[in-house]
């Protein structure tokens, strides 16, 4: 059940940013980021609403209320240094680098939460891992200019940050952490469009999509935050990583954009380690 659920989760992250980086290139990518995160917000309140969530406990150790503020902080800073990276540099290196913050809620399953993996969840893990790094595209040939590394190293700390923190705030709500994190995004949307005055050129006929969007990257977290109560938070964390694997599959299915031999390695690698994971599990 875990697994399946973090590959959901992967599947509507990958498809989001697919939709996104699409619509990003006629609107600001802020303002498409924030009306998409204020849409999460509402559909994490109506999920609330309907489950009577708001019961779980808040505070504490074992709390969603700081976990979920962390998550959205750590998530939104990681999103800007994304956007700034790739406004800065090549997509083929800023991409694949951002998408190893994986690594990091894997180490904090292991070395905190204690997960212990048998050698073959091990290869599939590895395999997996290399499979989504590959299927980013990496074109590190003409070498890495400093200033887009380190944005590119910045979000993959803050989107492993971000991870870690929807982990811990799951043990109390995975939906109330989610709808904190979303809660923290809306809040700095807001204070943007006060300043700005503005949301970028978006009106209804981008509606639907929006929605899509905001509606998908909610959906993602929360499966993936409920994956990580029903097994091992390490599987479900790598698993959760495969989206740029999703990303580039509907690039080439409906843009038609080339992928790269390596892309098609890390395709082959990224199914080849589900495959194992899954049979191991």
């Amino acid at each position: 059940m875990a697994s399946l659920l973090a590959l959901l989760s992967s599947g509507f992250w990958g498809s989001a940013d697919y939709h996104a980086g699409n619509l990003s290139k006629k609107f600001p990518a802020l303002a498409v980021l924030a009306v998409t995160q204020a849409i999460g917000f509402l559909t994490g309140i109506t999920l609330v609403v309907i489950s009577h969530s708001w019961q779980a406990t808040a505070l504490g150790s074992h709390g969603y209320l700081i976990s979920g503020i962390l998550a959205g902080l750590f998530g939104y800073v990681g999103l800007i240094s994304l956007y700034s990276g790739l406004a800065t540099g090549r997509m083929g290196v800023v991409s694949p680098i951002s998408s190893l913050g994986a690594l990091i809620p894997l180490a904090y399953a292991i070395v905190v939460r204690g997960d212990h993996l048998s050698t073959i969840l091990t290869i599939g893990v590895v395999i997996a891992l290399l499979g989504g790094f590959l299927a980013s595209g990496p074109e590190f040939s003409q070498g890495v200019p400093l200033r887009p590394l380190l944005f590119a190293l910045s979000a993959a700390f803050f989107f492993g940050a971000a991870l870690v923190c929807m982990a811990i705030g799951s043990r109390s709500s995975a939906l109330m952490t989610m709808t904190t994190m979303r809660a923290t995004t809306c809040v700095i949307g807001i204070g943007l469009f006060l300043r700005y005055r503005h949301i970028g050129g978006l009106g209804r006929a981008q509606l639907p999509l929006l929605m899509y969007i905001g509606i998908a990257d909610f959906a993602a977290n929360l499966l993936l935050g409920v994956a990580t109560t029903k097994g091992l938070v390490s599987l479900a964390m790598v698993l959760g990583s495969l989206y740029p694997v999703v990303t580039a599959l509907l690039a080439y299915l409906f843009l038609h954009e080339r992928l790269h031999r390596l892309q098609y390695v890390g395709v082959i690698f990224a199914v080849a380690g589900v495959s194992i994971i899954s049979a191991a599990s």
